[in-house]
């Protein structure tokens, strides 16, 4: 949506006394100031447009938006955490758009909604009907597909994988099979701390002409978005993934 195109709306919901609407705010996946130019500058509109936010960090969210828009008075607005959405938070940010304000969602990193807890509160607002507005902004997932080279018209997001190794090493299996038979991407994340321990569990488990793509911070300075082959991955050398936000894609056939 164009920024005018916003303001218009935003104006026109005004006008017609609509009852609160919700904002799916994006975030930047790295924090720098390269990281922000890149944002749609009507992302501070919706800010402004907000008289509530539910957020995953609201410390994380506070700094962003200063960094945005220096002037906003943070304690003139509302704040809830969404932690995994309790039921009280739930009831909380339906009775805030029943009350008619508009509600901002962030994030932790990236879009809310995708790989997120804010979802259910967007189940929620469609629920009772309210409008939810989607804004453009980074999603480690899509753009680790975008650079990965492997299929963008079939693939599937599949969170974490279990966190013991037999198990997971099943679910990895599991997943280089679907992708054979369905020609599809295959994408999973991990819990940073883990990540090494999984890179080993799919170079045990997956065959050797299966691709895999290790997408590796996004948008840092450090970015690395690499696609090779199994049986290339095990001829590196210290591969170190260890605390570094990841997206790893499979596909195989």
């Amino acid at each position: 949506m164009k920024r005018k195109h916003f303001c218009s709306y935003l104006q026109n919901a005004l006008f017609c006394g609509m009852t609160g609407s919700v904002y799916l705010i994006p975030t930047v996946l790295h924090e720098d100031e390269q990281a922000l130019a890149a944002l749609p500058a009507y992302i501070t509109d919706a800010i402004k447009a907000c008289d509530v936010f539910f957020v995953e960090q609201e410390k994380t969210a506070r700094r962003f938006f200063k960094k945005l828009w220096r002037e906003m008075v943070i304690d003139n607005y509302e704040w809830h955490t969404i932690h995994k959405a309790e039921a009280a938070v739930k009831a909380s940010f339906i009775a805030c758009l029943q009350q008619g304000k508009n509600i901002g969602i962030v994030s932790e990193a990236g879009c809310p909604g995708i790989a997120d807890p804010g979802q259910v509160l967007v189940e929620a607002a469609q629920q009772i009907n309210a409008v939810v507005k989607p804004l453009v902004g980074p999603s480690s997932i899509l753009l680790a597909l975008m650079a990965s080279g492997m299929n963008g018209q079939g693939f599937m997001f599949n969170g974490y994988l279990p966190i013991e190794t037999a198990e997971r090493k099943v679910s990895i299996k599991a997943l280089e099979t679907d992708s054979q038979k369905r020609n599809c991407t295959e994408i999973f994340i991990e819990t940073p701390y883990r990540n090494n321990a999984l890179l080993n569990d799919i170079l045990i488990t997956c065959h050797a002409d299966t691709r895999l793509c290790i997408a590796v911070d996004i948008t840092a300075p450090g970015e690395s978005i690499v696609t090779k082959k199994i049986k290339d991955w095990k001829k590196e050398q210290g591969i170190q993934l260890h605390k570094r936000p990841a997206i790893f894609l499979l596909h195989a056939g």
